[in-house]
C-alpha cells in the first residue's frame, strides 16, 4: 500500500511540476517584432554582411517605436525596462541616420552589436529570458 501511495504522489508531483512549466507568459507581440528584425539584420553583420541592416534600419526603428508604445502583457514589468526601450528607440534612430548617410560597415556594425546587446539586457529584466 505504501508503495502504490508513492506512486501516486511521485506521478501528481511530476503532473503539476510539468504544468506549472507549460505556462508561458503571454507573447508580446512587438516584443517579437523587434527580435525578428534585429535577428534577420544582426547575425549576418557577425559575418561581415552589412546589407540586411542597411535595407531594414528604418524597419528596426519602426518596430523599436511600436515596442516602446505598446502595452505590455501580463507578466511582464514595462516600467523597469522603459527607460531601456527609450534608450533602444533612439539608438534605432541613430543607426537610421548613419545608415542614411552611408556610414562604414565597421561603424555600423559596432552600433547594431550596441543594439543586439541593449535588446538582451531588456529582455533579460522585463521577464528573466534571453535567446535568440
Amino acid at each position: 500500500m505504501k508503495k502504490i501511495l508513492s506512486v501516486i504522489i511521485i506521478a501528481a508531483t511530476l503532473f503539476v511540476t510539468k504544468s506549472a512549466n507549460a505556462q508561458e507568459k503571454a507573447k508580446w507581440a512587438e516584443k517579437d517584432a523587434f527580435h525578428k528584425v534585429m535577428s534577420e539584420t544582426f547575425h549576418p553583420a557577425e559575418e561581415g554582411k552589412l546589407e540586411p541592416i542597411r535595407k531594414r534600419s528604418q524597419e528596426m526603428m519602426d518596430v523599436a517605436i511600436a515596442w516602446k508604445n505598446s502595452t505590455a502583457p501580463a507578466g511582464y514589468d514595462k516600467e523597469k525596462i522603459m527607460k531601456d526601450l527609450k534608450a533602444l528607440v533612439k539608438g534605432t534612430k541613430k543607426l537610421n541616420k548613419n545608415v542614411q548617410k552611408n556610414a562604414s560597415d565597421n561603424d555600423l556594425k559596432e552600433e547594431l552589436t550596441e543594439l543586439h546587446d541593449l535588446f538582451h539586457r531588456i529582455t533579460e529584466k522585463c521577464s528573466g529570458e534571453d535567446h535568440h
